[in-house]
This record gives C-alpha cells, structure tokens and sequence, in this order.
C-alpha cells in the first residue's frame, strides 16, 4: 500500500500493539533491478512489516542529479508496492529520511553494504529507543547508475 505518514502513524499504533517488528529502509528505487529485489528481500527477513521510505522526484533531482530520476515517483512507488517483501511505501521529499524515520520509529533501520552506521540518517534516533541499524550485504555490479551507463555506451 502506498500510503502518506499519517496514515502510516494508524497502521504503526496497531503493529505496535500486536508486537510486530517494523523494518524500514528507504531509497530512490529509480530503475529497478536484481540488487534492488535482493535487498529488500532481506530486510524483510528482519522484520514482519516492511515500509519503504522513497525519494521524491525532486529529492532524486537534488541527489542524483538533473536528468534523474528516470521514473516518477508514482511509477517507482506502485512498483514498489507489487513486490512481495514491500508492506507499504511512504513518499519523502527531504534530502535524507531522518524526519521520517523519527516518526515512523522503526524497529529495524537498514540500509545496503555500501553505507557505514555513521552515515545513515537516522540510526541515532533509532538506537537511542533500542532499535537495530542493520547493513545488508551489497550486490556488487547492481545499480541503476551502471544500468545508465550500460544504455548509454550501446
């Protein structure tokens, strides 16, 4: 389900109260691809609901760049939300999901193996109540910038 935070806040109270674990990762999810899947396949395995935090259009234009992202943000959420380890996607216009994250107070906060603890925003507020800050391994040869870069040398 692709949802706004305050919906999400409703969905959150009642996870709570049935003692599920709530995962959180986020990203731009601009071209989907195999490492993408993998990732979000194993943070799932951490938890029993999985929310996806994405990147805005115009956040995506802030960190990747001007010709970026190549989907909207409407098309990379409904993929999102159709793959099988996804529970919910909230669109993010910040730069980073650290507002986000400290309102949805994750139980798990991950994110890929190319990212050290002390660089992914939000693992302070997360640790601070108890929470995990976990690195999935990184699928190397697997980004959508390599998949740029592929198309356009053909």
């Amino acid at each position: 389900m692709i949802v706004t935070l305050e919906q999400f806040k409703i969905i959150r109270t009642n996870l709570k109260n049935q003692g599920l674990k709530v995962v959180f990762t986020n990203g731009c999810f601009d071209i989907l691809h195999k490492g993408h899947v993998f990732y979000l396949n194993e943070s799932k395995k951490l938890g029993d609901f999985l929310i996806i935090g994405l990147n805005s259009d115009l956040s995506v234009k802030k960190i990747k760049g001007e010709k970026r992202p190549i989907n909207n943000e409407t098309d990379r959420a409904y993929l999102l939300d159709n793959l099988k380890p996804v529970d919910a996607v909230i669109i993010f216009g910040e730069d980073t999901p650290y507002n986000l994250i400290k309102n949805i107070e994750p139980d798990i906060l991950v994110k890929g193996g190319d990212w050290k603890e002390e660089n992914i925003a939000g693992a302070d507020i997360v640790k601070k109540y108890g929470g995990k800050v976990c690195i999935i391994k990184y699928v190397q040869n697997y980004s959508t910038t390599a998949i740029l870069e592929e198309i356009k040398s053909k």
